[in-house]
């Protein structure tokens, strides 16, 4: 190794730290998978715990007890999310024939328009039901795994709620918990990384709730005044699609455009799609800015790159929860930043110029 220069030495340490960190990474991630009936809970407990955490605090500081308040903020999350799925559900439900006829109609639109485009799209529709006939034996068998699926969400969300109880109640001992677990001499490191992290993590849900609260209100107007029905529906799909940071926008805010296209027409489903497009340019050009700046900051290149990579491992559930991990690490990253970086040395000032005043 004396015989290579400096920089290949250097890019020679690099590399084997990169390589560690991806095994190490790559082995968490296995496990995480092999566990994941266990894992699950624990991460969406964490979510839930960082996004209620102020409401329980509150409820503490008035002289509630802590059992009691942790009881209480449960009992609300379960109210407001399974209102918001039953709004959604119920919404969805009554205007999903309504956007399989309009889609239909729109298919012989074109095609009287259009000539073989159209009937091209037309005998896409008639291809499909005989894709739908075809494999319905198939469709069939995965009904039974996927009630398998729904009943270990069901027992997950469970577990996780149950957690979010214990996460509430106890906070006050995983700081010791905490230091406990680690050699003493790394004991005030980690405890600092871990409220970095956390704070990360509750500064970010706040700031998406806030920001999926004014987009569900605004797109719930615009549709409230060009009359689309479930209008409360769809303005509450907007506001679950927005923890799922961009994609889960559009999604939702397509759904939408879908809806008005069923029931008032072409020309009211534009209306709608100029709604839903001026709230998202009002959320990327100044929610998320102010909002989330005073949170974390995270380039949006990186909550892409987060949520993609979330799909990848872990399908809808990792791209819930890509971003906020990404976020606890962009919090741990500043901090070893301030701690081992040019910042200690920033708010260290030389003892010179006090002992000149």
């Amino acid at each position: 190794m004396q015989l290579l220069p400096d920089p290949v030495r250097r890019l020679a340490a690099w590399c084997a730290v990169v390589l560690l960190v991806t095994g190490v990474g790559w082995v968490v991630i296995r496990l995480c998978g092999v566990f994941r009936t266990a894992v699950v809970p624990v991460l969406l407990a964490l979510l839930g715990t960082a996004l209620l955490g102020p409401l329980y605090r509150r409820l503490v500081q008035i002289g509630m007890q802590r059992s009691l308040a942790a009881v209480i903020t449960c009992v609300a999350v379960v109210a407001v999310v399974g209102g918001a799925v039953y709004v959604v559900v119920t919404a969805l439900m009554d205007s999903g024939a309504q956007i399989v006829d309009s889609l239909r109609h729109a298919a012989k639109s074109l095609a009287q328009h259009f000539g073989a485009a159209g009937t091209s799209l037309d005998d896409l529709v008639s291809h499909s039901r005989e894709l739908l006939t075809k494999f319905g034996g198939t469709a069939a068998s995965n009904v039974i795994s996927g009630v398998s699926v729904v009943g270990e969400s069901i027992a997950m969300a469970v577990l996780a709620l149950f957690l979010v109880f214990f996460f509430l109640r106890d906070s006050d001992r995983v700081t010791g918990l905490l230091r406990s677990l680690v050699p003493r001499g790394a004991a005030d490191s980690v405890e600092v990384m871990a409220r970095r992290a956390f704070e990360a993590v509750e500064g970010f849900m706040r700031g998406t709730t806030i920001i999926a609260l004014i987009d569900a209100i605004c797109i719930t107007v615009g549709l409230l005044i060009l009359g689309v029905p479930g209008a409360i529906g769809l303005g509450a799909l907007v506001f679950v699609g927005a923890y799922v940071p961009y994609l889960g926008a559009f999604l939702s805010g397509a759904v939408a455009i879908l809806v008005a296209l069923a029931d008032r027409g072409f020309v009211i489903a534009l209306w709608a799609l100029g709604v839903v497009v001026a709230v998202q340019l009002l959320e990327g050009h100044v929610l998320q800015p102010v909002i989330q700046s005073r949170t974390v900051q995270m380039h949006p290149a990186a909550v892409l790159l987060a949520i993609t990579a979330g799909a990848s491992v872990a399908g809808i559930l990792g791209m819930l929860l890509a971003v906020p991990l990404t976020a606890a690490a962009f919090g741990v990253a500043h901090e070893l930043k301030e701690r081992y970086g040019d910042g200690e040395a920033d708010r260290t000032p030389p003892p010179e110029p006090e002992g000149g005043r």
